[in-house]
């Protein structure tokens, strides 16, 4: 299934159900009193965090959810039934955004949370409410209440704990590959990567990190040149920053240069993103240029197709995530 990380979505919570206009009629009591009851409420629309998702694929064939309304009363003041709530599941990440006022709603982060985004219509009124001194015999019900209806924008901004960052060519996905069991399309040309993807990297000792493989960015990504805008967004929430740079003597953009342009992305897009740690990473080392080495002598250099470097690199995620209260 594709990546999908944007959908609009319509809600309608349910109707409650309309109040009964009734009166006990039995044996040897001709004239009874009003026994109608109330409609029950409509069906709330819940959204909830589920771990085992992470794309809003499903979102791209169902794009109008409705709850089930509420049944109207009866006699012998019977209740109608409640309608029954709607749960949507949606992956960690996930940002619900009212389209009319484009304010963001709630942020749905931790596995398992339950947000109630849509409450149901109350159920109308049965003539039994409306009986009193004066008036013995109501006819009078009232209708249930609509229940809420508007349309949402969920946006799903990937949970990682390290943002592999780099310009097209870069090395990423190979660098995934080395590091985790994830397989990601490569080839050498640009935008290999058109989606992110994920991977999981075993740091030793019980601990694992997410790495999330960000689409390569390009001078304009901000302004939405390339892929950049669509997936700058996932950057936001990993915790450290890996920003991969082709060390080789072909490097179609200078090394120095490559760096300026993406650092000048991620702060045109968000300044902030410049506040997190960012691990400096030189890929290509089995045909590393040495001038570049000697320019950048603390950098991390790593042969991502000969899974040169592995070890140290892993060493120094550690420490950057150990910094971040990992």
């Amino acid at each position: 299934m594709a990546f999908i990380d944007e959908a609009t979505i319509s809600l309608q919570a349910g109707k409650g159900g309309n109040g009964c206009s009734s009166f006990r009629r039995e044996k040897f009591i001709p004239f009874g009193g009003p026994d109608g009851g109330n409609g029950g409420d409509g069906g709330d629309i819940y959204f909830e965090v589920d771990p085992n998702l992470n794309t809003l694929g499903k979102f791209r064939f169902q794009r109008q959810f409705q709850a089930q309304s509420g049944e109207s009363g009866m006699g012998r003041q019977m209740y109608g039934a409640a309608g029954e709530d709607l749960v949507i599941k949606v992956p960690p990440g996930t940002t619900v955004r009212d389209v009319m006022s484009n304010e963001v709603i709630v942020d749905l982060v931790e596995p398992g949370v339950r947000y109630c985004i849509a409450k149901g219509g109350i159920g109308g009124k049965g003539n039994i409410c409306f009986k009193s001194s004066t008036n013995r015999a109501p006819r009078q019900t009232t209708q249930g209440e609509l229940g809420q209806s508007f349309s949402v924008k969920l946006e799903l901004k990937l949970l990682a704990d390290i943002g592999l960052v780099g310009l097209p060519n870069a090395g990423k996905s190979s660098l995934l590959a080395m590091m985790s069991s994830a397989r990601p399309k490569i080839a050498n040309y640009p935008f290999t990567t058109i989606e992110p993807n994920l991977g999981v990297v075993d740091l030793g000792e019980n601990m694992s990190v997410v790495i999330a493989d960000i689409p390569g960015l390009i001078e304009g990504a901000s302004l939405g040149v390339g892929l950049g805008l669509d997936f700058l967004k996932h950057i936001s929430r990993c915790k450290v920053l890996l920003h991969l740079v082709d060390g080789s003597s072909m490097a179609d953009v200078p090394p120095v240069k490559a760096i300026e342009q993406i650092l000048n992305e991620l702060k045109a897009y968000d300044e902030t993103l410049l506040e997190k740690k960012r691990l400096l990473v030189f890929n290509k080392l089995d045909i590393a240029d040495q001038s570049v080495q000697q320019q950048f002598p603390d950098a991390i250099w790593i042969s991502a197709a000969a899974g040169t470097g592995k070890k140290e690199l892993i060493q120094h995620m550690v420490r950057a995530l150990q910094n971040n209260e990992f």
